[in-house]
């Protein structure tokens, strides 16, 4: 099978299986992405979505956000890990949004990134989600898969992101990494995976590896 037929073929039975994925964050505001997305640095999606609708019912508007008091936004997103640093980002970046962008959350991934506490993988996530454009987004879940499918050959997450860009259409890439999440928590776990429930397991690498050890 060609390259361009195993990432057609990949692509083609990933939303076979998860034909509705979105991003598992929940939000109504692009800001809100923003926010909920840099709670999530490790932690859970889960467990940020606990947290998130006390935040946003608190903190209405970006100016709420950028205007809050610090110890209390700390005692709100305790529970996310490293609250100091999220709150301080938080607080940070609404005000850099409000100051610099009109209040109006940038739709690139250079402004974006400029931002305090944001990088690329959120970056991409706004860019694609709110956005529409083409995104990948490297987090663990795409970069775990896409090495084991072939489509990748670095655990670097910047690495992993242009030779995505490079392999997967334009328009499939953001469904593509949600896909990617879904499977990587319903079946290619990182520890065990279950490649018997696999329908990719005829052109996975990971597999073809594990046979012959």
């Amino acid at each position: 099978m060609r390259k361009a037929e195993k990432i057609q073929f990949i692509l083609d039975e990933l939303e076979k299986l998860y034909p509705q994925a979105e991003c598992a964050l929940h939000y109504s505001k692009p800001y809100e992405l923003l926010i909920a997305t840099r709670l999530s640095a490790q932690c859970t999606d889960e467990r940020v979505n606990k947290v998130t609708p006390a935040l946003f019912e608190k903190y209405t508007t970006l100016e709420a956000f950028a205007e809050a008091d610090f110890d209390e936004l700390c005692e709100m997103v305790h529970s996310c890990g490293f609250f100091r640093a999220k709150a301080k980002s938080i607080i940070e970046m609404s005000r850099d949004i409000l100051e610099r962008f009109d209040g109006r959350v940038p739709d690139n991934i250079e402004d974006l990134t400029s931002l305090s506490g944001i990088g690329r993988k959120t970056a991409n996530l706004i860019c694609g989600d709110i956005y529409g454009k083409p995104a990948i987004i490297a987090d663990t879940h795409c970069i775990r898969l896409s090495n084991r499918l072939g489509l990748a050959t670095s655990t670097n997450p910047e690495i992993v992101e242009r030779q995505l860009k490079a392999a997967i259409p334009p328009e499939r890439q953001t469904k593509f990494c949600h896909n990617l999440v879904h499977h990587g928590r319903a079946i290619c776990d990182a520890r065990k995976p279950d490649c018997a429930a696999c329908p990719l397991t005829s052109v996975c690498v990971y597999v073809k590896k594990k046979s012959h050890l």
